[in-house]
């Protein structure tokens, strides 16, 4: 039911997918750094676009939220409980990092969002844990946005990390500048003040 009306706002809405020639088989397994982020709407565009190509987005909460009766609303949201206790007994308990990223390993896809924002008030710093997330499961970044002016979900480019994360997140910020997209609410989005281009 909440699949259905997702997809019934998106469409009449008048929204569309752009995914720039970007292989299903990539975006299948990934980390999705979905930017800006301003409003609750945000999942609803991006979770319907990418179900009208088969790409069910799931986003990770804490395990006790994804069980009865809160499955019933959160699970076919996209929400997937993340356990975070130590593999093996008398081990420390495992980071959000390391649980997020060995999500991966027991999915054949798994296509996860997480908004550098952390929030849906303004930041600028992002948070950098979905750069580690995906540098430790060995996952691309889907560098995914939502342009409101334009109306437009997608995805601009899959970035593979390389562990020299100033780089990395200068270009990645770089990227997004150029491209531009529109947040709802511009008031509440900035790019991370730490990377952003020098004009």
């Amino acid at each position: 039911m909440i699949r259905l009306l997702f997809k019934f706002l998106y469409w009449i809405n008048g929204w569309k997918l752009n995914i720039h020639h970007i292989p299903l088989e990539t975006i299948k397994k990934s980390v999705f750094l979905a930017t800006p982020h301003t409003t609750n709407w945000d999942a609803v565009y991006m979770v319907a676009s990418m179900r009208k190509i088969g790409i069910k987005l799931r986003f990770a909460i804490k395990k006790e939220w994804v069980r009865f009766p809160l499955n019933i609303a959160l699970s076919p949201m996209g929400a997937l409980g993340i356990d975070r206790s130590p593999k093996e007994k008398g081990q420390k308990k495992l980071s959000m990092v390391e649980a997020m990223a060995n999500l991966f390993e027991t999915h054949d896809e798994l296509a996860l969002v997480i908004p550098p924002e952390g929030s849906r008030s303004l930041r600028e710093e992002w948070k950098t844990g979905f750069y580690y997330v995906a540098l430790t499961a060995k996952v691309p970044i889907l560098l995914a946005y939502l342009d409101y002016d334009k109306k437009e979900a997608g995805v601009i480019e899959a970035f593979e990390p390389t562990g020299d994360i100033e780089a990395d997140m200068k270009y990645i910020t770089s990227v997004y500048e150029k491209h531009h997209p529109a947040p709802k609410f511009p008031e509440l989005f900035s790019y991370d003040k730490r990377y952003i281009s020098k004009h």
